[in-house]
């Protein structure tokens, strides 16, 4: 396969992988407490906060994506915040993609983890208190173990959607060589110079992990 790609491709593959690993990462840090949150309270604001938590799925890339540029940009408050610190701008950069990443992938991350909670029920929560179990230990002993097959999912999720965006990327981060070219915008590039052939390995590649992907999903709900 090596042969048939492109000096460039094996740059954007790395950093698509980096990309994927860190949004996954961050994601799990702060999806879990959010979609703990959202299982337990009952708070008037769970439907507002449950929305923007989903939003990103019914949101075409292309909005999210220009939105997010018009934030970290020159005129944006996270851009003025960012420029004011000597830190400059984030659009355009792998932070910058990261950050949108982030937000894209969130109820991938979310949403499995939400229901894995609300699976368990109050039962074992309640037996564990009766045990003098602290709120931070009921969580952890028990709600985050009993909730081990929703982490995984998320995790999965998380990652293999981070590998195929596309719409985002290309608004927040551009096609910028080494730094926010990855994967999904090196094939539009081949596309784009009509190298069908590099295009095309790329892709085949991009089918088989989305396979891997759903057969891993179909393993972790059997198990």
């Amino acid at each position: 396969m090596q042969s048939h790609l492109s000096a460039e491709a094996w740059p954007a593959i790395a950093l698509t992988l980096q990309l994927a690993s860190l949004t996954t990462l961050l994601l799990l840090l702060i999806a879990t407490p959010l979609a703990w949150w959202l299982s337990q309270t009952k708070s008037p604001w769970r439907a507002g906060v449950n929305a923007l938590v989903t939003l990103p799925l019914v949101l075409p890339p292309t909005v999210l994506g220009f939105y997010l540029l018009v934030l970290l940009g020159p005129q944006g408050w996270v851009g003025s915040i960012t420029q004011s610190l000597g830190l400059g701008l984030l659009s355009f950069s792998f932070t910058g993609l990261l950050i949108g990443s982030v937000i894209f992938s969130l109820p991938f991350a979310v949403q499995p983890i939400q229901y894995a909670f609300e699976a368990i029920g109050p039962r074992p929560l309640e037996v564990a208190a009766t045990l003098r179990a602290s709120p931070l230990d009921r969580f952890f002993t028990v709600a985050l173990p009993l909730a081990k097959p929703g982490l995984f999912t998320a995790v999965v999720l998380s990652f293999a959607h981070t590998v195929g965006e596309f719409g985002v990327v290309l608004m927040i981060g551009g096609n910028i060589p080494g730094e926010t070219r990855v994967v999904s915008t090196q094939i539009f590039g081949h596309v784009e110079a009509m190298e069908y052939t590099q295009a095309h390995w790329l892709s085949a590649g991009m089918v088989g992990f989305s396979f891997l992907v759903l057969v891993l999903l179909v393993r972790l709900k059997r198990a």
